[in-house]
Order: C-alpha cells, then structure tokens, then sequence
C-alpha cells in the first residue's frame, strides 16, 4: 500500500498533477474546484497548511511507490474531539481498496495521533463506492444531506469504540 504523509509544500507538484489528471473523474461524484482553484492553487496550498498548522484540520496525501499522489484523505473542521472526514482516490487507483485502507489508517491516527473521538463523513446517495467504504470502516449512517442540491447520506464513526 502507498504511504500516508501529512501534506507539505513539496507535495504540490504531484498533488497539482493528481488534481488535474483526475478532475472530471472526481466532478462525476463530488462537486468540482472550479477553475479559481487550479489557477490559484500555491495559494489554496499555503491556506491548507496554515489550517493545518493551528490545528483546525489535518490533510493527507497518499504517496505510491513512485512518489505520485493516488489520493487525498482529510480531516477538517476539527473542534470538540471531532472531524469531518473527506477522501478521493486517482480514478488509476480506484477499484483496489485503497480508499477502505486509508479510511481505516486515517481513523487510527485521528484516534492515536491527533486524539480525536468522533469522526463524521457524508457521500451522496449515487455514490456508491463511497458508502461502501464508509460502511466497511465503521461509520454508520445517521441521517440525510446535501451536496450541492445533491441528495446524500450524513454518517459517524465512534473511535473510542473502534479506533481501528
């Protein structure tokens, strides 16, 4: 499996090409950046590692054997020993398990290393693969949702119950 690292500056090359390469792959299912984010994106960049910084959110990359991001999986909002849990894996990648795989790591260190309890996620209703993940590490749903008009699921995962 790829490794997990937390984003840093000199991730930008391969994260910018990730971005790019996947992006109506990812507008398919997910609402898309829009062209302000690829035109402005060391700024987005340095916003996201300021965040992560003062300990607002924490962003990870998925780094394969040839140093190219496969994916993202983030933890935002973090307050009150909880996050929002957000993940995309490379359409080359998708199909393998690595998105049940980082779910599961990314639980174990918002449990071990940034000592969270609770994490929350959400995926629309067409989404499939996403609710099959979610379901697969744990999270249950526990109500419906929005995504850009689109309808969806809210879910939660307890990790004092299931850190892993």
């Amino acid at each position: 499996m790829p490794d997990i690292q937390p984003l840093r500056t000199d991730h930008a090359p391969a994260l910018l090409t990730f971005e790019q390469e996947n992006r109506a792959y990812f507008a398919a299912s997910i609402p898309d950046r829009g062209d302000d984010y690829f035109a402005r994106f060391d700024e987005h960049l340095r916003d996201r590692l300021a965040e992560q910084a003062a300990g607002d959110c924490y962003f990870h990359v998925l780094v394969g054997a040839e140093d190219e991001v496969l994916g993202r999986i983030n933890l935002v909002d973090v307050a009150d020993g909880g996050a929002e849990l957000g993940y995309r894996i490379a359409e080359r990648a998708a199909g393998r398990g690595l998105a049940t795989w980082a779910v599961r790591e990314l639980c174990h260190l918002a449990a071990h290393r940034y000592g969270l309890t609770v994490l929350r996620a959400g995926t629309t209703l067409d989404n499939a693969a996403s609710r099959a993940v979610l379901t697969r590490t744990g999270f249950t749903v526990v109500g419906e949702r929005q995504f850009s008009g689109r309808p969806g699921l809210s879910y939660l995962r307890n990790l004092t119950q299931h850190p892993r």
